[in-house]
């Protein structure tokens, strides 16, 4: 059974620019027996931290708001919103850029222009519950988004810097230097078949063909590698 189920209203705060939509809307919620309209304000920035943190569930919001809003992780200045907070954009574009944006940032809700008094109120109610809210026709866009953050995600530790030994790492500058396996051996102290050892273990490591592609890969890597 959902909170809403049990008959506890749902704490909301207007944080929208245009003054006519923000009191319209403030008008709508107070209609809804279990919504509970604490504050409206145009900006993000003037709601009170506290207000923020205990008394809202749902922040309503606009474009101005995903402006002021700070991404996880983020150092940017803006709004951080406490974590049981729940966002709901509302008026918003089609823009895929803009709707992705959004995502980053942790809004739970997206609604176009276009979108109903109705489909807002039923918005309200399923982040509350828990759930996402986005119109169709982004939704494909988001799932493109995932798919290729994966993609990259698993290209980026394929790519991952090679963790060479120092001693790995000063034979690799004497194959730069276009020593055979004899002389780097010598250089090194090492027996020849000990040098192969380690050259067909970095080719495997970092991937490469050939002499020549590893020390490239290498130094890509910004292992300092000399000429």
């Amino acid at each position: 059974m959902s909170k809403i189920d049990l008959g506890l209203s749902i704490r909301t705060i207007l944080s929208i620019e245009n003054r006519l939509f923000r009191e319209s809307f403030a008008r709508l919620l107070r209609k809804r027996s279990e919504l509970v309209l604490v504050g409206q304000f145009a900006t993000a920035d003037e709601i009170p931290q506290e207000q923020l943190e205990n008394t809202c569930d749902v922040l309503l919001g606009d474009s101005f708001t995903l402006s002021r809003l700070r991404s996880p992780g983020s150092t940017d200045r803006g709004v951080g919103l406490p974590a049981g907070v729940k966002i709901i954009l509302l008026g918003m574009t089609g823009d895929e850029e803009q709707f992705l944006a959004a995502v980053r940032c942790g809004v739970s809700g997206y609604l176009l222009q276009d979108a109903s008094a109705s489909e807002a109120v039923a918005a309200i109610r399923s982040v509350f519950k828990g759930e996402a809210v986005c119109p169709p026709q982004l939704c494909a866009r988001l799932f493109q988004f995932v798919a290729q953050f994966t993609m990259d995600a698993s290209v980026q530790n394929s790519l991952s810097k090679p963790d060479l030994t120092l001693r790995q790492q000063q034979l690799m500058a004497l194959v730069a230097k276009g020593l055979t396996n004899k002389e780097i051996a010598s250089q090194l102290n090492l027996s020849t078949f000990t040098v192969r050892n380690h050259l067909h273990r970095i080719l495997k490591q970092v991937d490469a063909e050939s002499r020549s592609k590893a020390v490239e890969t290498i130094r890509a890597h910004g292992y300092s590698i000399p000429a």
